[in-house]
């Protein structure tokens, strides 16, 4: 049985990225199969693009006020129609699909309850997915992405979807985090989460994206650092994590600057360091600047 395969994108309006994303994944889309566009600004703009896309039966644009857990949220309740068995993803809006890549995932997770896809930048992919058969749990966990998920819609609407207070542009400090409470929280509904999550390998699907800092300036690169540690250690305090795994994340957050050089400066371990810190203990340190990014 072939399952719909259901977008939902939260987006602040940007026209460039948004039309790539819509031209890319429109063409490969069959029926059951829907984009919901939720526009946090630039709405106008958000649906005349939709229009010029002349697809009707398979855009949708909803409105919401910002955080990206509640437009992923507002884009799940646009699906009111669709089966608990259809396959949901979360692209961002500078996401975009390689033609073919649709149905391979669509074949690929099948009739898994949910599974992650490779997403590829300039610089190489966001993460590099376990091998396949490798168990979904708190060692894996972190290795999926808001744009890589795959997930049936019943799971979504058991769970309630995303947790609005977490990721970013939601209004609180915690401004990552979200899919790994998703299935954190997905994973205590669903045990068979586990053993049938399904890894795609890179050789056979990949989706385009772009790295984490594209486009920020070191001030802004250094906000979304702090903040998205903080976001993640509030995660990792929230859910039964060993203690050393909680510790341990915070202390490598002083090596970031080594461990990921291309993105980021060896004097941008303090401020991971801060923030996961943040996030682990539930209190900020003296800042005003608790969203990622200002725009």
């Amino acid at each position: 049985m072939t399952r719909p395969l259901l977008f939902a994108v939260s987006t602040l309006g940007r026209q460039a990225p948004l039309q790539r994303l819509i031209d890319s994944v429109v063409p490969q889309l069959g029926p059951g199969d829907r984009l919901a566009i939720v526009a946090q600004d630039n709405a106008e703009d958000v649906r005349r693009m939709a229009d010029a896309a002349d697809a009707p039966d398979l855009i949708v644009v909803r409105t919401s006020a910002r955080g990206a857990s509640l437009g992923r949220n507002t884009g799940i309740d646009a699906f009111v129609d669709a089966d608990d068995d259809a396959l949901v993803m979360f692209p961002n809006d500078t996401t975009w699909f390689p033609p073919g890549s649709v149905d391979a995932i669509r074949r690929l997770v099948a009739d898994a309850p949910g599974g992650a896809v490779t997403v590829s930048t300039e610089i190489g992919p966001r993460f590099v997915l376990p091998a396949p058969g490798t168990p979904l749990g708190i060692e894996t966990v972190w290795q999926v992405i808001e744009m890589s998920l795959v997930v049936r819609l019943g799971i979504l609407r058991r769970i309630g979807g995303f947790d609005v207070t977490i990721g970013t542009g939601a209004a609180s400090p915690w401004q990552a985090g979200e899919v790994t409470d998703l299935l954190m929280r997905a994973l205590a509904a669903e045990p068979r989460l586990a053993d049938s999550f399904v890894w795609t390998a890179a050789d056979d699907v990949a989706i385009g994206g772009i790295p984490e800092t594209s486009g920020l300036d070191p001030r802004e690169r250094r906000r979304k650092l702090r903040a998205y540690g903080r976001g993640v250690g509030r995660v990792l305090a929230r859910h039964p994590f060993p203690v050393w795994h909680r510790w341990g994340f915070v202390a490598a957050g002083l090596v970031i600057g080594v461990r990921r050089g291309s993105e980021y400066r060896p004097v941008d371990g303090l401020t991971a360091f801060v923030g996961r810190l943040e996030g682990v203990t539930g209190r900020t340190f003296g800042t005003a600047e608790v969203t990622a990014v200002s725009r």
